[in-house]
Formats: C-alpha cells, structure tokens, sequence
C-alpha cells in the first residue's frame, strides 16, 4: 500500500488501491473501532470515502461512523442506507420512511426493519404478541390486509395494521390486529363464501353463496358497488391493467365473467370448463394473461385468455383464448420475476402420477390474426407419497416453486431439483403464506410453521425451519383454516369446534 512521506495516504492513492485499502487496513481498524495511526481522515474525503464504505456490510458501516468526524458524515450519507435497502428489499420508495414531518432517514428503517426480521426469524417469547380476534358467529371463509400493509414498502412507525375476515355467518369485519379492536363489521347478509382485497389494498371484494358481488370500502366497510353472477360458487380475481381497475369472477357453470371499475360493470363473459367450478383463477405478472380453469375434472385442461380481449373486447369476436396441453390440472401458479412463465402441476397421462410442467405464454400476431402459443418449458414427475388432491402452490422468484400436500412442504427448482423437503405437522397442511423474507405453513395440527429463505451455494434458494406458533387447545378447535402475513405480522383463523372461528394475530415489535 503506498503512503506518502509523512505517512498520510492521498485520495488518488486510495482510489488506485482500493482492495488493498479496503482488506489490509480499513476494516481491521472499523472492527478495533481504533483511531488510524499516521493517517489524516481529512486527506480521504467526499466520493473516495463514500465509495469504500459501500463494500461494508451493516455492522462495519456502524463502526466506521465512531472512526471521527469524516468517516462519520460519510457513514450517515443517505445514499449509502437507501442503497443496502434496495439490495436487500429490492425497493426505494420515500413513502416508506413515513410523515415527511417526522424525522426518519433510510439508516433508521434499515437498522429497525432488520431488527424486526431478526425477531421473526428467532420467534422468541417476548418478540412479538398474540390476540385472539373474536367477533364471528360463522366459519371463517377468508383473510386479507388492508393498504397499510404493503410488502413491498411497509410503514414501520407504529402504524396500525388492519385485517378484514369474511365469515359463513354474512359478515365483513376489520381489525386492528396490534390491540385486537373491531374497527368495523357490515350488516348481515347471506354466507359469504369468499374474499379478496384489490391491489392497492384500498377496498375488499366478497362473493356469497348466491353469487352476490360486493365491493366494499376498507377504511369505513361502506358498501360501494354490488353485482350478481347468479352460481354458489365464484372465485375471484382483482387486476390492474393500463391503470384500470378489473375484477374476474369464474362462476359455477364453467363461465368466466370480467367487470370493470369498482361499479363492476360488466365487459365479457366466457365460458371456460362447462358446468364445472372455475377454481383456479390466476393473472400474469405483465398482466397480459388470465388463466382460468377447473380442478373437479380430471379430462379438463385450463385455458390462458389474452386478458385484453376480455377487458376491451371486440363485438364481433370471441376473446382469445388457448388450452394449456396438461389435464387434470390441480394447481397453477405464475412465476413472479417472469413476464408469462406458468407452473402447472397436473395429471401425467402416461404415468396417471402427477407432474409439474412450466410454460412460456406469448402472443404472436399477424397482418390477418393473432395465436396465442403456450411453449413447455420444463416439465418433470412429482413422486409423491401424498393422495390428496388438495395441492397448495407458490412460486418465490425464477428458479424456486414452494408445494405442500398433506404433512408435506418442499421447495423444487424449475429443473426439478427437490431443494428442500419438510414434514413438521403432524396433520395436513391447509394453508400457505410466501414472500420475500419466510413461509409459513397452516395446518390441522393447530399450529403455523415459519421458515426462513437462505442461500445454499449452488442450490440458490432453499429454506430453513425456525419455529412454530401455536393457535390454542384442541379441545376448542380444529386447527387452521387460512393463514396470511405481511412484513411484521402473521395472521391465521382457527376453526372453532362450536362453529365460532376465531382470528390469531401474531405481532413481531420493531
């Protein structure tokens, strides 16, 4: 390492010699928290000093900043914290360091949102709380977040978290799971038999069991549009495409009807498995793509519609529409970090075992017509000990697909590489919850499973068991239903043997 003759080392020097600066004597003297010896800090300034510190990790960073007075102002450089937010979050939105009146920096929501994570990988007594939501009369049919609560850039000053659950005894209510308030609960009316929030979070969307839409608003459960698809069964789906707002209903009778704006008025109607329920309802990460179809039938094959053609279509065409080649599909997911990647696990017809196949969907337009192609991909056998045709599927990033079946949760490579495998509940799995950080698995044996993401060298992604949390005594229930999380919480029903379902909303403190 070149010095200069009164031993004081320049910036040009510095910047030449950065690797041998940086891992022969920079971090020694961050870790001893010693002050340099022969070395002016003011002859290592602005950009130079800036530069090192982005090959720190969090703790050097911290120490470098009791070095004196530069290191310190360099070591408080916004930049430097936004930017190891977006490494790790993958976002760098203002709007997440709350009230531009309250003095938060990126540093802080660093230090408090890693502190949080550390507290949900440990699970520790005393880390978070619990509260039973009781309110309902009926079975729990369903659980969403509301607004505050977005993955993506979630407000960690304290800002209550609200949940809304939709219940068989025909009623909507919100929570403020932190103190366990009833913000709000709408009039009765028939069973509900499901719900969904919309991509902003902003208002809540049900289905009863005569085929009742209601939107309804999130912040007061005022009642803001309602719409009849006439079939006990619906499933639904909310999307956003070219800044509108659309909702996909698939019915009972096979039919797949498309409504725009929260008036819901009616745009399309397509018919996608004849008298068989649309059950699987999913649209693509580009938002190009609806693919809708039936898991009753072991001869159907779901269909991927160009959703354009159902959100604008044209009066003297049908929408454009093609069959998936799998049948007896059982469950299907998008791939979130692809355009129109989809994963189907589904009937092997040679074998009759079940398989997982992935496709590439694309649209190839010419002067006279379009086609819509569906490429297989990757396709390889599934040899599970399961018999269930209750499948859950998730999918985490490009290369890692989260299954559960009966006691069972694994983690495979689109390649087919079984990744992980795991068999801690000691009854099925009826519920699971994947996103950046964890899954959590829900299940029969009155408990949720967390697991944590981690890197295993070729491998990629994998996951790693921590814990589990408890949802009461089995004398009272039987078990979980339905869980969800989001960045700080867990939030899960439990089936309550007297037909009374209960919320338990599990709360991380940051």
């Amino acid at each position: 390492m070149m010095a200069t003759p009164s031993g004081r080392i320049t910036i040009v020097q510095a910047t030449r010699h950065l690797p041998e600066l940086f891992f022969c004597f920079l971090l020694p003297v961050f870790r001893s928290r010693e002050k340099v010896v022969n070395m002016d800090p003011q002859h290592l300034l602005g950009d130079c000093l800036i530069h090192i510190f982005t090959f720190l990790n969090k703790e050097d960073l911290i120490r470098a900043s009791l070095v004196c007075t530069d290191w310190h102002n360099a070591a408080e450089t916004p930049w430097l914290w936004r930017r190891m937010c977006l490494q790790r979050w993958g976002f760098c939105s203002q709007a997440v360091l709350g009230s531009p009146h309250v003095n938060h920096s990126w540093k802080k929501y660093f230090l408090r949102r890693s502190h949080l994570e550390r507290k949900m990988k440990e699970g520790r007594t005393g880390g978070y709380t619990c509260k039973s939501l009781r309110g309902h009369t009926g079975q729990i049919v369903g659980l969403v977040y509301l607004q505050q609560s977005s993955p993506a850039g979630p407000d960690l000053w304290d800002t209550p978290t609200t949940v809304c659950s939709a219940s068989t005894d025909g009623t909507v209510q919100a929570w403020n799971i932190q103190n366990g308030q009833l913000l709000w609960c709408t009039v009765k009316q028939n069973p509900l038999r499901s719900i969904i929030s919309d991509e902003q979070r902003d208002v809540v969307i049900t289905a009863d069991s005569v085929g009742l839409i209601k939107v309804w608003q999130g912040q007061t459960g005022q009642e803001v549009a309602s719409h009849s698809a006439a079939s006990t069964h619906c499933t639904l789906l909310q999307y956003n495409k070219d800044n509108d707002w659309f909702l996909s209903v698939g019915t009972g009778q096979g039919s797949l009807c498309t409504l725009a704006g929260t008036a819901l008025t009616e745009k399309s109607r397509i018919m996608v498995c004849d008298s068989f329920n649309v059950n699987i309802l999913l649209v693509s990460p580009d938002k190009n793509w609806i693919t809708a179809g039936s898991k009753d039938n072991d001869d159907l094959s779901p269909k991927v519609i160009y959703a354009d053609s159902l959100t604008s279509p044209c009066e003297d065409e049908d929408p454009l529409c093609q069959s998936v080649p799998v049948a007896g599909c059982q469950a299907a997911v998008f791939i979130p970090t692809q355009s129109a990647r989809l994963a189907t696990v589904h009937r092997d017809r040679r074998t009759n075992n079940k398989a997982l196949t992935v496709f590439d969907v694309a649209i190839q337009k010419s002067k006279y017509k379009s086609q819509i192609q569906v490429q297989q991909v990757e396709s390889f056998p599934l040899t599970l000990t399961s018999t269930s045709s209750n499948i859950l599927l998730e999918a985490k990033d490009s290369n890692s697909i989260v299954m559960a079946a009966d006691h069972h949760l694994w983690v495979f490579s689109l390649k087919g590489a079984l990744l992980a495998s795991f068999k801690e509940h000691t009854m099925p799995i009826t519920s699971i919850c994947v996103d950046s950080f964890r899954v959590v698995t829900a299940s029969r044996d009155l408990s949720l499973r967390v697991l944590t993401w981690k890197r295993d060298g070729d491998l990629g992604l994998t996951l790693e068991s921590r814990y589990h949390l408890l949802g009461g005594s089995h004398t009272m229930s039987r078990g979980f239903t339905f869980v969800s999380c989001d960045y700080s919480s867990i939030v899960g029903s439990v089936e309550g043997k007297n037909g009374k379902d209960v919320l338990k909303a599990y709360t991380f403190t940051s």
